[in-house]
């Protein structure tokens, strides 16, 4: 049997597979799942290099559904050559055609779209949230050049999601680093959710776009094994990077499915007979014979799947070190610096970035076109094959860093702490994949003064906290974050992100300011420092704040007025100090943030409500106003209520029961 006639009849017998899992589940995209059935069947049966038994090979050529609500084609696939299923190798175990009934149960690994961290290890990265996975792909491509290791990357891209301007930092990021081992693959089956696709996502403009974009384009009939397979001939021949526009018809060999109407609609049980027999069908349209009765699954006649060739050895995972405050400090060129008195959070930053890239091959520094503004340049300087610059594309470079991780990378992603925002949804994805990605927002808060209210980032303390109590299901919060106040915090503060396993983010600041703690101090996750002690009232701040609240505590002093100050530099929490703290001072607690609502203060008033403290009065100072420009933080914080005098009013109102 030729290849053409093995992919037809196995997209036939997958196909109806497809059908029945979609209708046992009572949901799902049955029609999308056809539409890309050759081009999944010719991938893995054909031209990806993997053993399916060991999808955690770190030579495995790897595949990124993009679309992933067509994702039981996949499935069906997989399940077909006999691919395993669980969250750790040692707990893997083939998944079987029987197991595809149970698509979408809360106790499957088989998810509504890709979800490696549910028990679906052939995939990297959960997609779902289109138009995001070109960019993991790209980072997949990208640590694999990084490690040496002869790897094909292939992601699967709706002619719908290509909309989506993601997709195209993501066609310039590839470009620009002439990634020639990933290669996109459009669908093109012309219908998006509720109507056909624009012009402006045809086949024909996709294809223009992409060559515009310095693309090599080859246009595919995507329900072709042969055609398919000729435009991935010869990878290591590729001058450029290659890009496939597949024709295909959504639906594909059911009739009943193909109108525009039926985009995420299963085929009601009662008709569930009716279209598998459609399907049967196509034999005849295509004029082949049914598979032999001695065809057995992932055995193809005339396939290609091998175990994967010049693999390098996995990353270890293994604790960072680095050296102490003060040495690091110097190799960062900064001694000079830090003789003033005064360094800012955001080059310690870098300070501590270069330190640990040094220390582990497997920190990587990636940037959005502002490294000379965060820092992160250090490792561009120094180690430049550990560098990766972005440019202006939050969404694909926080994507990238997902791709990466996937790999075996530490990746520090760093841009304005104003621009994360506008990655928020691909944050999400990669806490949904459980991926080790670390993100750093500088010029944070209301302290950059002069740059005004579209450099300042004032809702990511919130955003992150959000997420710091959602068990990520290793025991660990889907995101940790750090709010360091000081040089030494902010190196501190960063190595406990590298050796953390998991999510983390940290904002640093434009301003230099003093030292608050020696280069010994210890830091944890979740913890706070006891700056100042006194009787009257407990100030929790961090970050910036705690030195205007050193300067309020001053002035509170001279005035008979002594107050607890802490630093509660990191999240998730753990309030039960504070509390104890407030306790010694009338159970008076006063949180100060140059950020909107829903950092410190809802985090201690939450702790002070689930422990049950009645008596705890939290009042909290925030932006109670959207910022503009002011010629230095003094300005902007006098502008915003959040000056020193400003403090020192509020305690003196709550000490006398205001």
């Amino acid at each position: 049997m030729d290849f053409s006639t093995f992919a037809h009849n196995k997209c036939i017998e997958l196909g109806k597979e497809v059908l029945r899992m979609t209708t046992a589940a009572g949901s799902g995209h049955p029609s999308s799942a056809l539409s890309i059935m050759h081009i999944v069947v010719t991938l893995m049966y054909d031209q990806m290099r993997y053993v399916p038994a060991d999808p955690w090979h770190p030579g495995s050529d790897r595949l990124v559904l993009s679309e992933g609500h067509a994702v039981p084609a996949v499935y069906a696939a997989y399940a077909d050559l006999g691919g395993v299923v669980g969250k750790r190798p040692q707990d893997a175990r083939p998944l079987t055609l029987g197991d595809l009934s149970t698509l979408r149960e809360a106790d499957s690994p088989l998810d509504g779209h890709p979800n490696p961290a549910e028990g679906f290890p052939f995939f990297d990265a959960a997609t779902g949230s289109l138009g995001q996975g070109l960019s993991v792909g790209a980072g997949l491509a990208l640590a694999a050049r990084m490690a040496r290791i002869d790897k094909q990357v292939f992601v699967i891209i709706g002619d719908g999601e290509s909309r989506e301007g993601q997709i195209w930092e993501a066609m310039d990021f590839i470009a620009d680093h002439n990634l020639t081992n990933v290669v996109p693959i459009f669908n093109c089956n012309g219908q998006g959710q509720a109507d056909y696709v624009s012009k402006q996502q045809s086949a024909e403009t996709l294809a223009a776009k992409a060559a515009a974009f310095g693309w090599k384009v080859a246009h595919i009939d995507g329900h072709d094994p042969q055609s398919i397979r000729a435009a991935l001939a010869n990878p290591g021949g590729r001058a450029a990077p290659l890009a496939l526009v597949a024709r295909t018809i959504k639906g594909w060999g059911c009739p009943s499915l193909q109108d525009k109407s039926n985009h995420g609609k299963p085929v009601p049980a009662d008709q569930l007979e009716k279209a598998c027999a459609e399907l049967d069908a196509m034999r005849k349209t295509l004029g082949i014979d049914g598979p032999p009765p001695s065809a057995t699954a992932g055995e193809p006649d005339g396939g290609n799947i091998t175990a994967p060739t010049n693999s390098a050895e996995r990353l270890p995972r293994r604790t960072i070190t680095v050296p102490g405050f003060r040495e690091a400090i110097r190799n960062a060129g900064l001694e000079a610096a830090l003789a003033k008195g005064k360094l800012a959070t955001r080059r310690a930053y870098g300070a501590a970035l270069l330190a640990l890239a040094q220390a582990d091959p497997r920190i990587v520094a990636l940037d959005g076109d502002v490294s000379n503004s965060t820092f992160s340049e250090m490792v561009g300087q120094r180690l430049p094959d550990r560098f990766v610059e972005c440019k202006i594309a939050e969404q694909n470079m926080i994507s990238v860093a997902a791709g990466m991780s996937a790999a075996g990378y530490v990746p520090f992603a760093s841009t304005f702490a104003k621009f994360v925002s506008r990655a928020y949804d691909q944050i999400e994805m990669a806490q949904i994949t459980r991926a080790n990605i670390k993100i750093v927002g500088s010029h944070a808060g209301a302290s950059l003064a002069a740059d005004g209210p579209s450099q300042m980032s004032l809702q990511d303390v919130a955003y992150f906290r959000s997420a710091d109590h959602a068990d990520n299901g290793l025991g660990q919060p889907a995101c940790v974050s750090f709010h360091p106040s000081d040089a030494i915090a902010a190196y501190r503060c960063a190595v406990l992100m590298a050796n953390h396993d998991g999510m983390c983010y940290m904002r640093t600041h434009r301003p230099d300011v003093p030292l608050l703690y020696s280069p010994d101090t210890k830091f944890e996750v979740g913890g706070s420092h006891v700056l100042a002690e006194g009787d009257a009232l407990t100030i929790v701040s961090a970050g910036y704040m705690v030195h205007v609240c050193k300067v309020a505590l001053e002035q509170l002093a001279d005035q008979g007025v002594r107050c607890t100050l802490i630093d509660a530099y990191s999240f998730p929490l753990e309030c039960g100090s504070i509390l104890a703290a407030a306790g010694r001072t009338g159970n008076r607690i006063l949180c100060v943030e140059d950020n909107y609502g829903g950092g410190v203060g809802g985090a201690v008033a939450e702790a002070a409500a689930a422990a049950a403290r009645g008596g705890v009065r939290v009042e909290s100072m925030t932006c109670r106003r959207i910022p503009k420009s002011a010629k230095s933080p003094e300005g902007i914080m006098a502008y915003l209520g959040l000056a020193p005098a400003n403090i020192v009013t509020k305690v003196k109102d709550m000490v006398k029961g205001r």
